[in-house]
Formats: structure tokens, sequence, C-alpha cells
């Protein structure tokens, strides 16, 4: 009887763990990002960016955490809207998806010159900004986290149950961005140099088109909330 109840219990823990990860694994997305991480850290040595790549899914798991757990309790606290953070959310990814495209074509890195080591605080602070916020943690799944944090159940048990299995999942996603970002300099030796290039302006793009999509379901969602009955 005892081992019925917990294969029984097992069933929805997994299903919760899944929707999590397929939740939010796509819109990460750690494997298109790498290119991404690996353009914007060519100035830092190979410990450094194995640093750096700890550093940032460290603080993807957090980041999600927290929105998953208390995102929507600190939104009613600043009386925030989830579309307000979509809106201003795309418009930062469009900055910096822009830059990017911007860039010149040859980075340090690529030309092959050496890399220049940076103090703890310098790596502290840009694994947090930009690399895990917006490029890594996006409006996109802070959204989905705070979508998955207020459909929670009630009832002690049930609330335990499924805030440790959304904890399983975001896990799971902060291990893939480590190793997508960890070995990411793998891409570089195998691509080449304008291979590389090709791949982070392809990838920038696609993240501009990203940030405008975002920005826009937010601005639709705020118009719509201000007049309702504008469709009818």
């Amino acid at each position: 009887m005892p081992l019925f109840t917990i294969l029984n219990d097992l069933g929805p823990f997994a299903a919760t763990v899944l929707l999590a990860l397929g939740a939010l694994l796509p819109i990460v997305d750690p494997l298109g990002g790498a290119p991404i991480y690996l353009g914007m850290t060519v100035g830092l040595t190979p410990r450094e960016r194995a640093r750096m790549a700890r550093a940032v899914a460290m603080n993807s798991f957090l980041l999600l955490l927290a929105s998953t757990l208390i995102g929507a309790y600190v939104l009613d606290f600043f009386g925030l809207s989830i579309p307000a953070v979509q809106v201003a959310g795309g418009a930062v990814v469009c900055a910096i998806a822009w830059s990017l495209l911007n860039s010149p074509a040859s980075t340090p890195a690529l030309a092959g010159s050496e890399p220049q080591a940076m103090t703890a605080e310098a790596l502290n602070q840009r694994a947090f900004y930009p690399l895990t916020m917006p490029l890594t943690v996006g409006p996109g799944s802070i959204s989905v986290a705070l979508t998955l944090g207020a459909n929670s159940p009630r009832g002690l048990r049930p609330l335990v149950a499924t805030s440790l299995a959304h904890t399983v999942g975001i896990l799971i996603v902060a291990l893939c961005v480590y190793l997508c970002y960890r070995f990411a300099d793998r891409i570089l030796k195998w691509l080449g140099p304008t291979g590389m290039s090709v791949v982070v302006r392809l990838s920038a793009f696609i993240l501009l088109c990203i940030g405008v999509q975002i920005g826009w379901n937010g601005l639709q969602a705020l118009v719509v909330s201000a007049f309702p009955n504008a469709g009818s």
C-alpha cells in the first residue's frame, strides 16, 4: 500500500517536472544562445569563460526559481503586470541584439589576439547583465515562470510537491545552460572564424525578432486591457 501511494504521487510530480522543463527549455534555448554567449565573452580567458558559464547557470536557476515561487507576489506589490514586463524586456533584448548585429566583423578572440583577464567583481556583474538577463533568462521565460507559479494548487502538501517539481525542472534547465555555455568554445573550433561570425549574426537577428515579438505581445495585452471593447 505505501509503495502504491508513492508511485501514485510520482506520476503528478514527474508530469509537473516535465511541464516546467518543456515550457522553459525552448524559450531559454541554451544551445541557440551558446554562439551569442561565446561572441560576448571573446575577451575572456578559457578559465574565466568557464567560471562565467557556471555563474550564468546559477543566476538563471535563481532567477527562474524566484520568478516561479514569488514573482507574482513581487509584481503585485509594485503594481506591475506581465505585459509591462514583456514590453520593457523586449526593448532591452532588441537593443542588445541590435548591438550584436552591428558589432565589428572580427572580434579579438576570432582574430587570435590574447584574451585579457578581468576582475572577479567585473565577471560577476557581466554574468548577471547582460549574459543572464536578458540574454539567457529574458522576459519570455520570466513570463512563463510567473505563469507556472500562478497556477499552484491549494493545500500545503500539493503546494510543496509542486514547488519541488518546479525546482527540479528549473535545475535541469540551468544544467543545460551550463553545459552549452561551458563548451561553447568548441563551436568556435568547429565552425572557424567565418562560420562563427555568420552564426553569431544569425543568432543575433533571431534574438532581435524574439525581442520584437515579446514586446509586441506585451503591447497587445496592454491595449486590450486599456480598451476591452475595442475589438467588439
